[in-house]
């Protein structure tokens, strides 16, 4: 077995993980061993498997990204792994709980900025400690460049669910499509404005049930289909206040290798960045199963994502 004896529990937001620390490059996991940690009955349950590694122990990376994070002076690399045992580029939910992890072995301090490596680049994160209406153990994390495909260009159905949605793709890093489904009542009185064209559009086009209804056991089909797989999200629009520049959301999402989850950070970035481009609003607060978290999305193409992170306990391995 190349894993150590002893791991860690956590989550950011509902999306669990389990996590270790491999400070020698000695413990670097198989799909077999990964697929068995993360099994809910047979094994220790999560969503994904984060491995905290040196960056250069880290085999098969870019050479460009290996000195790109030498660069940025990120020492130590989030290895993450989804549930099934594949690799992902990405989890921001994971620089979360994985920062609060390295605070805890001391590789972190509290007080600093904390740059982590990913297969999708740096990630800087800080540590915010208790924020109102997001829980304990924030942390703010530039989540870094996006880039967006043109609005509504997928179709988005559910096998066994009738209608389908417009789905818009963004890649942070890994690929997601996102689907706006509805509009509260309230929010729904500022869309008459020609500002709004886009959305309600993308809102006529929609017709499959109100996003807290979805099967989302049951995996999405994105059309034209997406070689790399995606995640995909579920929108339901709140509040809009425009002269504030702030919204607020639901969100559901199947993810890549994984299914439901109660919360994806890169998914809540993705939803950040089309809710912008079809409103305008840059500043989002989106609600997931798992808890509450904000979303910046800036003009030059870059989001942070701010929300909790949780260490449930110590784990020995048999």
């Amino acid at each position: 077995m190349t894993l150590p004896t002893q791991v860690t529990k956590g989550h950011a937001t509902g999306n669990d993980f389990v996590m270790y620390w491999d400070p020698d490059g000695a413990y670097e996991p198989s799909e077999k061993e990964t697929r068995w940690l993360c099994d809910r009955h047979f094994g220790i349950g999560g969503d994904g498997l984060l491995r905290l590694a040196r960056t250069e122990d880290m085999r098969g990376l870019d050479s460009a990204l290996v000195e790109a994070c030498k660069a940025a002076g990120a020492e130590w690399f989030m290895d993450y792994r989804n549930a099934d045992g594949s690799i992902a580029e990405m989890c921001g939910n994971g620089t979360r709980a994985i920062t609060l992890f390295a605070q805890k072995l001391g590789l972190a301090a509290a007080g600093s900025p904390f740059a982590l490596a990913t297969r999708a680049g740096v990630k800087t994160l800080t540590s915010l400690g208790d924020v109102p209406e997001l829980g304990q153990d924030v942390f703010q994390v530039e989540m870094g460049a996006f880039s967006r495909g043109a609005i509504g260009e997928y179709r988005v159905t559910i096998p066994g669910t009738p209608g389908q949605a417009n789905g818009t793709f963004v890649d942070m890093g890994n690929p997601h499509v996102a689907a706006v489904l509805g509009v509260t009542a309230s929010a729904g009185e500022e869309l008459d404005g020609p500002e709004f064209a886009a959305l309600n559009s993308e809102l006529a086009a929609a017709s499959l049930p109100d996003v807290e209804m979805l099967d989302l056991v049951t995996k999405p089909v994105v059309n034209p289909a997406i070689e790399s797989d995606q995640n995909v999200e579920f929108l339901a629009i709140r509040a809009l206040d425009s002269q504030q520049d702030q919204g607020s959301a639901f969100m559901r999402v199947n993810e890549r290798g994984v299914g439901e989850t109660l919360s994806c950070g890169t998914g809540l970035c993705a939803s950040g960045v089309v809710l912008q481009a079809l409103t305008g609003i840059h500043q989002w607060t989106i609600a997931v199963r798992g808890g509450r978290l904000r979303v910046i999305v800036r003009d030059d193409n870059t989001v942070t994502l701010t929300g909790p992170a949780t260490i449930v306990g110590e784990i020995q391995l048999a």
